[in-house]
């Protein structure tokens, strides 16, 4: 376990380790795996790519986010139940604790639903037709909080189909938007504001990573302006939507 830079969570466990077979790429073909890339982290490191089960019981002091699975696909095809198993029971133990899945492989979820109580699971979508799917195998299962993280976000069609966008966001509790960082790609302003006004009319919470900042303007509803602190000094601060889910516990 440890501290990470990922701006939803404050740590971050790799139960599984080894090279991650998913190999994501973008709309080019190219891939863009922060750790399975060329020159990413595995090759940097020299870590061991065999794919293995590693599960270090480590929490820390105060309740925290925890990101399960930032360098692996824990819901692959290559990733053996019992492992699974574990690694739930393990979450179970520490219910103060809340631990955050995220899956490209949404399809191969439902075996796990209902999830426990203290574990939110998110699909990742770099696109539109990627959220549909998302939204599809998102409503199946059971889980204190579902969420889609549009990171990177790609490609979008979506324009001028507002009310559609607001339903198929209505079935989760939490959206996140980001830019590919490696090389940096940021996606259109107009893609985050049409996306951002959908989760206001919808009533979904959404969190703009910090890769996103060089290209959004000073200004609602993208930013919040934070006033300084009661001083001599004037003025204050435009700080991205970074807003996390609410949390309900019918789990459904």
């Amino acid at each position: 376990m440890g501290k990470t830079t990922i701006e939803w969570c404050d740590w971050v466990i790799n139960p599984v380790k080894g090279i991650c077979p998913m190999h994501c790429k973008d709309n080019q073909g190219k891939e863009y795996c922060y750790s399975a890339k060329p020159n990413g982290l595995y090759k940097r490191f020299k870590w061991n790519p065999e794919i293995r089960f590693d599960l270090t019981i480590e929490v820390p002091k105060k309740p925290s986010r925890i990101f399960v699975g930032s360098t692996m696909e824990l819901f692959g095809d290559w990733i053996q139940p019992n492992w699974l198993k574990l690694i739930f029971q393990a979450c179970q133990d520490f219910p103060e604790h809340t631990y955050i899945f995220l899956t490209k492989c949404p399809e191969n979820l439902l075996p796990w639903s209902p999830f426990p109580p203290n574990c939110w699971v998110g699909v990742t979508a770099t696109n539109h037709t990627m959220l549909i799917e998302a939204r599809h195998y998102l409503e199946g299962i059971k889980a204190t909080t579902k969420f889609v993280s549009l990171e990177p976000l790609l490609v979008w069609h979506a324009h001028n189909q507002l009310d559609w966008l607001i339903e198929v966001l209505r079935s989760i509790r939490w959206l996140i938007i980001g830019a590919q960082t490696q090389p940096y790609k940021p996606p259109k302003l107009e893609w985050i504001e049409e996306i951002a006004e959908a989760c206001n009319r919808a009533g979904i919470p959404y969190f703009l990573k910090d890769n996103l900042a060089k290209m959004i303007p000073p200004r609602e509803p993208l930013r919040t302006f934070i006033p300084y602190p009661e001083t001599d000094i004037a003025g204050g601060v435009w700080k991205l939507r970074q807003e996390m889910p609410l949390i309900k516990t019918d789990r459904e």
